[in-house]
């Protein structure tokens, strides 16, 4: 089973950099941004 993660702040700096962190080791990560615009990765959604 995966982990799953949350990230605030996930549009830039840290919070964007962590976010990849997690996702390159395989976690599920759910991010919260105020910028959409900003985002630096692509958008993965499940249903």
């Amino acid at each position: 089973m995966k982990k799953t993660i949350l990230i605030t702040g996930a549009s830039s700096g840290i919070g964007a950099a962590t976010a990849q962190l997690f996702l390159s080791k395989g976690w599920n990560v759910v991010a919260t941004m105020c910028n959409l615009q900003r985002k630096l990765f692509k958008q993965k959604t499940a249903c």
